[in-house]
């Protein structure tokens, strides 16, 4: 899908400004102007033809399912999310809600309006926008449709779409180009074009894009001899100066090697000397039923400073939303767990921990409050990942059944806290 699907993304009616009308102009949107092209997306600026004036800045990406992506932001710099397909059988004006989920956790309802037989548009408010622009996946449910999307190239598209309408604003359609270009520049020199920051906004971002620093923590654990470290990318990801210890031994320096920001994982590495042993995966897969063992840090600085133990079993081969390259666990898992070994009964890693339901959006969605539903990325998943970072790491059989205790305590040798420095937003106070 290319220009004639982004000229029909934002029609010249109240979607481009008040973003509440019921009814749709027949004008379309003249474009694109210049270029947006960040991994697979592509777009530019366009215009309203029925007055030759900018609009909005906007670019698109199609996926295996037929639907495609397009995220664009208006002249008003407000944020809006379009899914397209011509399989798509809706009448012009028609609303819907669409529930979309990020990375298994962050939750949001979303109500969308059909510009067309075969696209719905719908506002991204400012923190769904944040949300989007940093997240892996993302899974969309409009009644019985229930869509999968991979986000890659998010969070600097959305500064290349930001950048795009802050260059046109300020120096009119003339002035379009490559805009991943401009980008750049004016990252190189510390804003996002004209002074903008290059990040989602609304009329009040430059209260919203502030951002302090904060703690980060998390677990992780040791996957070769040459002191490579398998973690969450979420863990790290933002994070300066990050280290690393074994229960009661000396802190190190890590380094990042490698990540996947779409299957949340990340590689470390420290010094060698400094680890007493290393994991070895599991060579099969697991079984729904099969107990597992879940071994990490949450809570650091207020439960114990050791690592903890939790048990349960694989309640499913598959994550939320039917994702295959999760297991759904029952062993409980909290804040600072992510990135932790999970072990089969013979001490041999089945899955790294990745993450809980979130309790309160199930409880909105629902009225019930969910129990042991939390998250381990598959051994398949690793293996690649580990495959492509040229990682030597081993693998084993299934042997004897080991006691929880004797799993632990040979995890001891090898399993990391994780902290580091990393950055979050603020709200600014009113």
């Amino acid at each position: 899908m290319g220009a004639l699907m982004l000229r029909r993304l934002f029609v010249a009616c109240g979607l481009l400004t008040a973003f509440a009308c019921s009814t749709v102009s027949s004008a379309q949107a003249a474009g694109p102007y210049g270029t947006i092209h960040v991994g697979n997306w592509i777009g530019g600026a366009f215009s309203d033809d029925s007055t030759g004036a900018f609009s909005h800045c906007a670019a698109t990406t199609s996926y295996a399912s037929g639907v495609s992506l397009v995220i664009g932001q208006n002249i008003a710099s407000a944020w809006l999310l379009g899914f397209a397909s011509p399989d798509f059988k809706l009448n012009t004006g028609d609303q819907m809600a669409i529930d979309v989920t990020f990375d298994g956790q962050s939750q949001a309802r979303l109500f969308a309006t059909a510009s067309s037989s075969n696209m719905v548009i719908a506002i991204l408010p400012a923190s769904v926008a944040r949300t989007f622009q940093r997240s892996s996946l993302m899974v969309a449910q409009a009644g019985k449709a229930t869509l999968q999307f991979n986000l890659t190239s998010t969070g600097p598209l959305l500064a290349v779409i930001a950048t795009c309408v802050a260059k046109v604003k300020a120096d009119g359609l003339n002035s379009a180009g490559d805009f991943a270009k401009v980008a750049a520049r004016s990252a190189a020199a510390g804003d996002g074009g004209n002074g903008t920051p290059a990040a989602p906004k609304t009329s009040r971002s430059a209260d919203r894009n502030a951002e302090k620093n904060v703690g980060k923590s998390g677990t992780g654990f040791v996957i070769s001899a040459s002191g490579h470290i398998l973690t969450n990318n979420h863990v790290i990801d933002g994070c300066t100066d990050i280290r690393g210890n074994l229960s009661g031994q000396p802190v190190s320096t890590l380094r990042v090697v490698s990540n996947d920001s779409q299957n949340d994982l990340a590689l470390l590495q420290g010094p060698a000397a400094s680890f007493k042993d290393y994991a070895r995966i599991r060579d099969r897969s697991v079984h729904s039923g099969d107990s597992v063992v879940a071994i990490g840090y949450p809570f650091h600085g207020l439960l114990t400073s050791d690592f903890t133990v939790t048990t349960g079993i694989v309640s499913s081969l598959s994550g939320l939303w039917n994702d295959t390259r999760f297991l759904q666990i029952s062993a409980a898992v909290q804040p600072g767990n992510s990135g932790g070994p999970l072990f089969d009964t013979s001490g041999l890693v089945t899955g790294v921990v990745t993450g809980k339901l979130d309790g309160l959006s199930m409880v909105r969605r629902t009225g019930d409050i969910p129990e042991n539903i939390n998250f381990a990325i598959k051994t398949g998943a690793i293996r690649d990942f580990l495959d492509n970072s040229v990682v030597p790491y081993e693998t084993a059989a299934p042997g004897g059944e080991l006691k929880t205790p004797e799993i632990a305590e040979k995890a001891r040798g090898f399993t990391l806290l994780i902290t580091c420095t990393g950055k979050e937003p603020v709200e600014a106070k009113r």
